[in-house]
């Protein structure tokens, strides 16, 4: 069965992007932009609500016609292009870029989105972790933590009263100071 693996880059302080959506202090190098080739190369679909989907499909799907562009961008391009996704969106009319629109985080069609074969499914974007969060779907997280504080913004996590058992799966440092904290569901 295919895993739900929540992806963010947050702040020590656990902000997701600062005020008026600025992801600025984002500390993406080519070691860890090739790290994330890597791994989402073999993912099965993104899975992610309107603002990031429509953030990412206006930057990605030509990002590797600029001849400026560095080699580990060109090559994201073409995985994310290529990679099924699904944006979760009550407002989005039309999706490109091998996109399927979803009204609702329904747990059922979830769960069977889990069944078929195929890679792990990555989520990311704060408004629809929380709701696969509040449906108890998420079985992986992938925290990159950059090190810089925010202040203020969009939280990753939102104020909760459960409390979610994990066990800790690894721990990378990269060479530019941003650290992967991975933590997958404890077994009940």
């Amino acid at each position: 069965m295919r895993n739900i693996v929540l992806m963010m880059s947050v702040s020590l302080d656990g902000y997701m992007e600062g005020p008026d959506r600025d992801i600025s202090w984002h500390r993406v190098d080519d070691e860890l932009h090739q790290h994330f080739n890597d791994l989402l190369r073999d993912m099965g679909a993104f899975l992610s609500g309107r603002v990031v989907h429509e953030l990412m499909a206006d930057y990605w799907p030509t990002a590797d016609a600029d001849p400026d562009a560095p080699a580990v961008m060109a090559e994201f391009a073409g995985i994310w292009r290529d990679k099924p996704k699904i944006a979760y969106s009550r407002t989005l009319t039309h999706a490109d870029w091998n996109t399927t629109i979803v009204r609702d985080v329904v747990p059922e069609e979830v769960r069977a989105l889990k069944e078929q074969p195929g890679g792990d499914l990555v989520l990311s974007g704060a408004n629809i972790a929380a709701e696969f969060l509040r449906h108890d779907l998420v079985d992986e997280f992938r925290m990159y933590v950059h090190p810089v504080l925010v202040g203020s913004g969009t939280p990753l996590f939102p104020q909760s009263s459960a409390i979610t058992a994990l066990r800790h799966a690894e721990t990378h440092t990269f060479g530019n100071g941003v650290v992967l904290l991975r933590y997958k569901r404890a077994e009940a």
